[in-house]
């Protein structure tokens, strides 16, 4: 029996409507991907990317280097949106991004070991626990991207805190070093160019094109063709230098990295709670159970 609550999320992911979802659902047991792929083979669904709902609060933020030639964003958690616009939880993401940078660590379980800067005679798991006494809501730090860079790293914060991008430069002005960064966050590409998609994503990919297209009535042959053009459109969506520029759609951003004599070499693109599911929480039901 499949649940209305699969059948609901798998209609987030893709777009698609209730009575295909529960159907595609039935047809594979349950299995999520599988679900995905089937929808997508059939043309149905209306987005190839999954978007877990973002639930979580908080904030994302960068620091970098005076010179410019090392950077850091990282992505602390809160329980509340309230506590993401707190000034005190504000500098505390600054402080724990800028020892990223200043200390290097290689995860963060070797972040929340070391010294803080910023509170002497603590880690920064006892910065944290501080803050989570003073603040009063359970605070995480979950992640973070360094970058030392030949060239510069650049950043750019949107929607106060919502979205962060950095991006390490091997060639380039700040300016156009400012333009990657807002092309990331506006199109949302995974890699930097096509060699770094790995093999196994292009197959599934070419796969499920391939039955779409068969699925149109192309005869075989014609549909591995047809794939070899459709492909080129995948690529447009997860690759930076692929994607037409946002500020002039008329260019590809690999063309604006020519002309300027740019390069990127990487880039980090978080967003605040991407991926985090965070509990539903019935609020009557709550407190009917603190009255008993």
């Amino acid at each position: 029996m499949i649940s209305a609550s699969l059948v609901k999320e798998l209609r987030e992911k893709t777009g698609a409507g209730m009575m295909d979802c529960k159907k595609v659902l039935t047809e594979t047991d349950g299995d999520m991907e599988k679900a995905m792929d089937l929808l997508r083979e059939r043309g149905i669904a209306k987005a190839a990317k999954k978007s877990g709902r973002i639930a979580a609060e908080g904030l994302v933020d960068c620091y970098i280097s005076e010179d410019r030639k090392v950077g850091a964003v990282v992505e602390v958690n809160s329980e509340t949106d309230f506590v993401a616009k707190n000034e005190e939880f504000k500098t505390f993401v600054m402080n724990v991004a800028k020892q990223v940078v200043d200390k290097n660590p290689k995860d963060v379980e070797e972040l929340l070991a070391q010294p803080a800067e910023f509170e002497s005679g603590k880690t920064i798991q006892e910065a944290l626990v501080g803050k989570i006494a003073t603040i009063g809501e359970n605070l995480s730090i979950r992640r973070f991207v360094r970058f030392e860079s030949e060239g510069l790293v650049a950043k750019y914060i949107h929607g106060d805190g919502k979205i962060a991008v950095l991006v390490n430069m091997a060639k380039g002005t700040e300016e156009v070093a400012k333009d990657i960064c807002m092309q990331i966050a506006a199109a949302r590409p995974e890699y930097v160019r096509k060699e770094e998609v790995p093999a196994e994503r292009v197959d599934k990919e070419m796969e499920i094109l391939k039955v779409q297209t068969m699925n149109e009535g192309k005869p075989e042959a014609i549909a591995e063709k047809i794939v070899q053009g459709r492909i080129g459109k995948f690529y447009e969506e997860i690759c930076l230098v692929d994607q037409a520029f946002v500020k002039d759609p008329n260019k590809k951003v690999s063309q604006l990295l020519t002309e300027n004599q740019a390069e990127v070499v990487a880039f980090a693109r978080f967003e605040k709670g991407e991926g985090i599911e965070k509990k539903e929480e019935n609020f009557a039901e709550e407190v009917m159970n603190q009255l008993k």
